[in-house]
């Protein structure tokens, strides 16, 4: 460990050949797959939160850009193709050094059925969704806005922290 010269923090040093090794945020990406007025959600088959409902996501591959980290998510987590309508949501948790990424996104069909990380999947109704069951408050924050968005006609980006529960 060490600060390398015109830094101005700890980084992780090779003492031999003076090669920082940048530790940086992890990027998750993930959409809100629509079709028609129902959203699609999957129910984890993976910890954490094992069990609980959430949006298709998952870490961001070297090589991908984000648009194309969503769709593969989509298609991992539920079998579903989606097109990418646009950036809806950014958020920050400084906490555990994640950046989260979310898209609106139009199912291509009405084809959807859980891959290896799903137990379920499941097009949900806004008064069906399983607010008490929602795995992240992402999210959570995440479908709160798009149904008020959808109900008044636009959608708005957001860029928001999210801090840890009882903060």
């Amino acid at each position: 460990m060490g600060i390398p010269k015109g830094d101005d923090r700890l980084r992780h040093l090779c003492e031999a050949c003076g090669t920082v090794h940048y530790i940086n945020p992890k990027v998750i990406v993930g959409c809100i797959p629509v079709w028609g007025e129902h959203v699609l959600l999957c129910r984890r088959a993976i910890e954490p939160r094992l069990g609980f409902w959430t949006l298709p996501a998952g870490f961001m591959e070297m090589g991908e850009n984000l648009p194309a980290a969503a769709c593969r998510e989509a298609m991992e987590e539920a079998n579903v193709e989606v097109e990418i309508e646009s950036l809806y949501n950014l958020y920050s948790l400084p906490h555990i050094s994640q950046v989260y990424v979310f898209f609106r996104a139009r199912m291509v069909n009405e084809v959807h059925f859980p891959g290896y990380e799903s137990l379920e999947t499941r097009l949900f109704l806004q008064k069906d969704i399983p607010w008490d069951d929602l795995a992240f408050e992402t999210v959570r924050r995440s479908l709160a806005y798009f149904f008020a968005d959808r109900e008044n006609g636009e959608f708005v980006m957001r860029m928001e922290d999210v801090k840890p529960s009882g903060m």
